[in-house]
């Protein structure tokens, strides 16, 4: 019997080994993938990358890209990651911000899907859909303050900035002295390019391929890290949660951060409360804070990204990567801490969490109309 149960622990611990050893292997991926983009649009464009982006030079469209970007992919960290990878291939720090805070409305359409799964009963329903909309509401507040006050008065890009160059030293040799990821991946993504230019692609297409190759290795790396993460972490993760949700304001927020750090997804994070909530264990105000923290801790994958590029880009990685750090932590500052603000999201939330269970076909207007209707409105005002 005794040995019976070493050779189990054997196996389990093996296994463990291997799992961690994939998620290392996902992080490596998505600092080649990051860094593949970034070169494949210095190539594919001959160092002048940032005017493919003219189009999205309005805010309005940057915000829109943002949002239905993520929306579509369901993942703000690949959605972030490839915008740190777009910057370091040119695209300006001032076009990427509103793209951001897209993202960050963006990824709030899981947990309304998650919510969806409730749709049979009333009272289960208006609990999960409350809890899954009062994420929507803070960010869709979080962007009417923030994005007026950033194109008035540049406050994101400029503490970026300022940020940026205290730790960098204003200099990006001082970045790139940091950089241990270039040794492992530029000698890669070098042999990548000079095989596509080998098997006859020009150096336009070679880079675009480079791009697609790189945002397709994000995505994926990321969502195998995340499904291995969740399985070696679920223990600690309950945990947490149990010990945390509903114990005050501050724990919770800081236990969404760290939840949202162990698995590499806000979605994810998000998404499991919405079940808790539909099925009466936690009530949308317990949970409304560690959703917070949540958004807080997304900001970890664009920060590890940035560590991909070096050079004068490198700096301007990290500045975009600061940005999502700061706009998640002050839109968290501000709203949560005015009391007038922070009544907003749960009220809306409660209210039309009331109108769609009383009309079911009132949660899909919603949901299309949020993430892909008032996009192209707003695309449609911006010309």
């Amino acid at each position: 019997m005794t040995t019976t149960v070493n050779k189990a622990r054997q196996v389990l611990s093996k296994g463990a080994v291997l799992e961690w050893l994939a998620v290392v292997t996902s992080i490596y991926i998505i600092l080649l993938a990051v860094g593949m983009i970034g070169a494949g649009f210095k190539t594919a464009t001959g160092g002048q990358a940032s005017q493919l982006f003219e189009f999205a030079s309005n805010p309005f469209l940057g915000l829109v890209i943002g949002t239905v970007c993520t929306a579509l992919i369901q993942s703000s960290s690949t959605v972030t990651s490839i915008i740190v990878g777009l910057v370091a291939g040119g695209l300006p720090v001032a076009t990427a911000i509103p793209m951001i805070m897209g993202a960050n409305i963006g990824t709030t359409i899981t947990n309304t899907i998650i919510s969806l799964g409730h749709i049979r009963s009333n009272k289960e329903f208006e609990r999960a859909f409350s809890a899954a909309t009062v994420h929507d509401f803070f960010n869709l507040l979080a962007v009417i303050i923030f994005l007026p006050l950033e194109i008035m008065f540049g406050i994101l890009d400029k503490l970026s900035g300022w940020l940026t160059s205290a730790i960098s030293g204003g200099s990006s040799m001082s970045i790139k002295g940091f950089n241990f990821i270039k040794p492992i991946t530029k000698p890669v993504i070098t042999e990548l390019s000079d095989l596509l230019l080998a098997l006859g692609a020009s150096t336009q297409v070679s880079g675009i391929l480079m791009i697609f190759i790189g945002i397709a290795m994000t995505f994926t790396a990321i969502t195998l890290m995340g499904k291995f993460l969740k399985h070696l972490l679920t223990g600690k993760a309950k945990e947490i949660l149990h010990s945390a949700i509903g114990r005050g304001p501050v724990k919770g927020i800081s236990s969404g951060c760290v939840v949202t750090v162990l698995v590499q997804s806000s979605s994810t994070t998000t998404s499991l409360m919405v079940p808790l909530v539909g099925n009466g264990i936690f009530r949308m105000r317990d949970i409304y804070p560690f959703t917070l923290g949540a958004n807080i801790g997304t900001c970890v994958t664009a920060l590890l990204a940035a560590t991909a590029v070096d050079g004068d880009r490198g700096v301007f990685a990290l500045q975009i990567a600061l940005v999502h750090l700061l706009y998640n932590t002050l839109a968290v500052l501000v709203i949560y801490g005015i009391p007038t603000l922070r009544e907003i999201p749960p009220r809306m939330a409660e209210k039309l969490a009331n109108i769609a269970a009383g009309n079911k076909s009132f949660a899909l207007a919603y949901v299309l109309g949020t993430f892909f209707v008032m996009p192209g409105i707003l695309i449609f005002a911006s010309k």
